[in-house]
């Protein structure tokens, strides 16, 4: 692609040197390059200026809260802004989709929809990530935010206005830094994952297992399926079997069984948090009223108590 589209492309990124180029490789054609960096020590920042991007470092909270920071403080000079990740990256089908959205969008258009291939090497993960899984990206600046959800963000929080969907994908390489990087980074997502269930249960409503709105359904299953027995069971049965993950061949597989172990990191990580505040509650000053007994056995006490002290 030869013609630059209008749009600001805000890519979150912290020590990305080694697969940053992969991302910022793809966007040719975007107009402007911002890296919001959570403050790196590798050489993110210098391979980031061999691609022209601008880079401001910011520290990381939340995906959801970086985004939005950097909808409000980057300088963005496109009304348009389209948010990635280190890890993914776009394709000329996808480039080429977002151009006809925003041309075409009038302005009661404040995001839209979009959907990504999950890849594990180079096999597409197809049926195990549960393609498509939509989740906003594109989003008119100063319209449209990102709320938070567990270690995540809520895939399509509500807008202001009304929201398209891009249905040609762009990529996303959650492995391209190895097995053991993904192991690790899930440790740390099993532990917010679990402090956001403890702190906040969301009661799902069946009549959103029926909902139209593929993202409605899929927020109200993994609301339910929190509070089933054998949770990690369920979602590797979910995964490989009901979704068609064993479609995938070995890479499926490995998936979903990598994906039931992260979903037991979870529930281990629940019953320590439950186990930490129990011995708090114990401890806890909390009037305690004595036991209540029958007027007939306290006027009982009250004689042996004026009989000891006649003696």
């Amino acid at each position: 692609m030869d013609r630059i589209i209008p749009i600001s492309v805000v890519v979150l990124a912290k020590n990305e040197a080694d697969i940053l180029d992969d991302c910022l490789s793809t966007l040719h054609w975007a107009d402007e390059i911002v890296v919001i960096d959570d403050q790196s020590v590798d050489r993110t920042a210098e391979v980031a200026a061999d691609y022209d991007a601008r880079v401001i470092a910011h520290p990381f909270e939340s995906f959801a809260k970086q985004r939005n920071w950097a909808l409000r403080h980057a300088g963005l000079r496109n009304d348009w802004v389209l948010m990635l990740d280190a890890d993914e990256a776009s394709t000329l089908e996808f480039a080429n989709a977002i151009e006809c959205a925003i041309q075409e969008a009038g302005s009661e258009t404040v995001a839209f929809r979009t959907c990504r291939r999950t890849m594990l090497g180079n096999r597409w993960l197809r049926f195990s990530d549960g393609y498509p899984v939509w989740i906003m990206r594109l989003v008119r600046k100063g319209h449209a935010e990102f709320a938070d959800q567990g270690h995540g963000e809520i895939p399509v929080p509500a807008v202001g206005g009304k929201m398209g969907t891009i249905d040609r994908p762009f990529i996303h390489r959650p492995f391209s830094r190895g097995m053991g990087h993904w192991w690790s980074r899930h440790i740390r997502y099993a532990e917010r994952e679990a402090w956001h269930e403890s702190q906040l249960e969301t009661n799902a409503k069946l009549g959103q297992l029926l909902s139209t709105d593929a993202s409605r359904r899929r927020l109200a299953l993994r609301s339910l399926s929190r509070k089933l027995p054998f949770r990690a069971t369920f979602r590797f049965v979910y995964q490989y079997l009901i979704k068609g993950g064993f479609r995938d061949g070995i890479a499926g597989l490995q998936y979903c069984r990598m994906m039931a172990c992260y979903e037991q990191m979870i529930v281990i990580n629940k019953s320590h948090l439950r186990r930490a505040v129990q011995p708090v509650l114990a401890d806890s000053r909390v009037f305690v009223p004595p036991p209540r007994t029958s007027r007939k056995r306290s006027a009982e006490r009250k004689n042996v108590a004026m009989a000891v002290a006649r003696r």
